[in-house]
């Protein structure tokens, strides 16, 4: 029972919308939240009222948000992505991406294998994790919600990825820092220069007109439609097969998740040019994912996470970990300065808002826009990464 019903559908719309907005205030206006990411925040605020019994812990508004703001908020995340400037301008910095993806995977199955033991559903939260040390929070929404695990173990499991991630970031802040790994990796000279900043810093108003907002919003509807209804389509024609390897591949390719990102893409070099048509689709993303950490923020049980979270937390960390080793190690050999492994790693594990937040406080300026663009090719091919370690897993466990 709650103070507000399940099918006060407009109060409840109210409070999720409510959160969000209270969450993104919180972490731009006031410095004690600043060091606190947003999602976090607004994951919080729903385990307040939720756990004091005001809002029901599900409801037809809930389920709305799973269905279509978070298929949405792809499309939107993506519309920005210039891939030719990515080949053109960033090629080393995206190579560095790639490698450190990679040591994400690495430390997944890794992780996977020590602990598949003792965490459920963990093949599950190993696709998760993949995609969203990939990716971005866009990730984690989109195999969440193709995975769909039990409900107390994705709450358990943000939380204790919001712990690391805060860990995470403090050693990379540190690093960045550390005259000893200046000497071992280099820096690059024209980086010197240090300015604090947040996320009010990043998120600074822009030119965005109506037009703007009406092109990005029904473009990225109408790829949600037609990637969920060719999705249906092609599992009445592939079915399913009694060959594991053919299942799997079957499944890919009827995948709506990875359908959207697909054609997504395919829509973003196609009209590349033209991005600018879609300017604010990055901002309108983004509140989307505050979105959904709200609602999936609501059915956490605190007596659950208290149980689960902290073995995900270890989880979580062995990936973190070896994702940073393993990056310093192949930037070594490679010869990559300390900036771009920190940042590589950064995009990876936070996404490429939290990496280019990161170069905004360090002062290197030159890196912000790169590294941006970088990670968000990580919103590609993180869904694909994600359904393969889920598949990968499977076969493991």
């Amino acid at each position: 029972m709650s103070l507000i019903s399940p099918d006060n559908t407009l109060v409840l719309w109210a409070f999720v919308m409510l959160a969000a907005a209270a969450a993104i205030y919180l972490e731009q206006n006031f410095r004690m939240f600043r060091k606190i990411p947003g999602a976090v925040i607004a994951l919080l605020i729903a385990i307040f009222f939720s756990n004091l019994g005001i809002i029901p812990l599900n409801a037809p508004a809930y389920d709305a948000v799973w269905g279509y703001i978070v298929p949405l908020a792809i499309p939107l995340l993506l519309f920005q992505l210039d891939l030719r400037a990515v080949m053109k301008e960033s090629s080393r910095l995206l190579l560095l991406f790639l490698l450190s993806s990679a040591a994400t995977v690495a430390g997944v199955i890794a992780a996977f294998l020590l602990l598949k033991d003792r965490i459920p559903e963990l093949d599950k939260i190993s696709g998760m994790i993949a995609a969203s040390y990939t990716g971005g929070g866009v990730n984690f929404a989109a195999m969440t919600a193709k995975l769909n695990p039990s409900q107390s173990m994705t709450a358990s499991t943000i939380v204790a990825d919001n712990l690391m991630m805060a860990v995470y970031f403090l050693i990379l802040i540190a690093l960045a820092g550390s005259a000893a790994a200046k000497r071992i990796w280099r820096t690059l000279p024209e980086h010197q220069n240090h300015q604090e900043a947040s996320a009010a810093d990043y998120w600074t108003a822009k030119p965005i007109s109506l037009q703007n907002i009406a092109l990005s919003l029904g473009a990225s509807i109408l790829l949600v439609a037609v990637s969920f209804s060719l999705s249906k389509y092609l599992k009445g024609i592939l079915g399913t097969s009694d060959n594991i390897l053919l299942d799997m591949l079957i499944g890919l390719l009827t995948d709506k998740y990875l359908l959207l990102t697909t054609l997504t893409f395919a829509a973003t070099l196609l009209f590349g040019k033209k991005k600018h048509l879609t300017n604010g689709s990055q901002e309108l993303g983004t509140y989307c994912i505050y979105l959904f950490f709200v609602v999936i923020g609501i059915p956490a049980s605190i007596p659950m996470i208290i149980e689960n979270a902290p073995l995900l937390f270890v989880f979580t960390l062995i990936v973190a970990v070896t994702n940073l080793l393993l990056t310093l190690l192949v930037g070594k050999i490679f010869r990559f300065k300390l900036e771009e492994i920190v940042l590589a790693c950064n995009a990876n594990i936070g996404g490429p808002t939290t990496a280019a937040a990161l170069a905004i406080s360090q002062g290197w300026k030159t890196l912000v826009g790169p590294i941006l663009i970088i990670g968000t090719i990580g919103y590609i091919i993180g869904n694909y990464i994600g359904s393969l370690i889920y598949a990968f897993t499977q076969m493991l466990g």
